[in-house]
């Protein structure tokens, strides 16, 4: 048996439980291959909507008029268990906060047990919901007396981006909150820019993400502007990803927009622990626009040959056209897209 090697103060989950709070897509009504450990939005919304009335003996609820909704960007809730102690990070809280207060309160987050919240990387569909977000669960917890929440940031924040089109025109990211507006929300900031637990060493916060591969060379097109002065930066270096590792499954790799690119965040992943399969990656890949396109199948060929996940997972700003090869390779067994308010739960596997 290969002993199991991981990096310091990180220990095995015994469950990890993911809520997909924001993505770009809502999908309810499609089947789940079995095996596979997604749970579709309506179907745990109706696990906890009370019966309306009773039909030839079935029990009937109203669960139409709760649906999330989807907008472009991505926040993940997630949940460790290890024993009797649970610890949850909110990773990303999407744009606009009265989709992800509205959300959460449709999918019944309890507001009081979220105490840290990472954010994956400088882009607004990532960061713009942070002084509202973070002034909800900063009041939450203070009213049932409890800490405020830490709010992992990357220290190096430009003060606005856009994507250069091959048309000429520069399509500008709103600026993303300042250090002071967030801190004023009532979190505590913590920067960091290396690796480092997160929760008590429930889970991993990546460093900057090595580039391996020699397709993923970045966001085409991506500019960084400091003040007046822009200057190209398709690699975007602050970009970070989270991994967890629940027992006998492996590791899961949370990717909020992948310009690393997919394969090299989970080859960071697996370099953190190197004993240890892929089990999950969930995220958006970012293989959407032409130019990004071109990537779509070495990246399928990687994720299959180099990584071998588990189950892949994908979403936001992935694009159907991936999405649709992946689904190819993958299905079925292998793939549960990430879509607004579905949940996976993975348990850990006996010994």
């Amino acid at each position: 048996m290969v002993q199991e090697s991981f990096p310091e103060d990180i220990a095995p989950l015994d469950a990890l439980e993911i809520i997909v709070v924001v993505d770009n897509e809502s999908d309810t009504l499609s089947s789940v291959d079995d095996g596979v450990p997604q749970i579709p939005e309506v179907v745990h919304l109706a696990a906890r909507t009370p019966t309306d009335r009773h039909y030839a003996g079935h029990e009937c609820k109203t669960v139409f008029d709760q649906l999330c909704c989807g907008c472009h960007g991505l926040s993940v809730l997630i949940k460790g268990r290890r024993g009797d102690h649970s610890r949850s990070l909110l990773f990303d809280v999407g744009p606009y906060p009265d989709i992800w207060l509205d959300n959460a309160r449709r999918l019944g987050i309890d507001l009081v047990a979220i105490e840290y919240v990472f954010l994956s990387h400088w882009h607004f569909d990532h960061s713009g919901g942070f002084p509202r977000v973070i002034a909800a669960i900063s009041a939450a917890r203070e009213a049932a007396g409890m800490s405020r929440p830490v709010i992992d940031l990357h220290p190096n924040r430009p003060d606005q981006r856009g994507i250069l089109l091959p048309s000429g025109v520069m399509i500008m990211l709103p600026p993303d909150p300042t250090f002071e507006v967030i801190a004023q929300s009532g979190g505590k900031i913590l920067t960091r820019s290396d690796s480092h637990p997160i929760c008590g060493g429930f889970f991993l916060g990546s460093g900057a993400i090595d580039r391996v591969t020699d397709y993923e060379t970045g966001l085409v097109g991506h500019h960084t502007f400091y003040g007046d002065v822009g200057e190209p930066d398709p690699l975007i270096m602050d970009e970070r990803f989270v991994a967890a590792w629940v027992r006998g499954r492996g590791v899961s790799v949370f990717s909020a927009c992948s310009h690393a690119g997919i394969v090299n965040a989970c080859l960071g992943a697996k370099a953190s622990f190197p004993s240890l399969p892929v089990d999950m990656v969930i995220g958006g890949y970012h293989l959407a626009g032409k130019a990004m396109e071109q990537r779509i199948e070495s990246t399928v060929r990687d994720l299959q040959e180099r990584i071998a996940p588990r189950l892949v997972a994908p979403g936001h700003c992935t694009g159907w056209r991936a999405k649709a090869r992946l689904a190819n390779v993958f299905a079925p067994g292998r793939y549960a897209p990430s879509v607004v308010g579905t949940m996976y739960r993975l348990n850990a596997f006996a010994d």
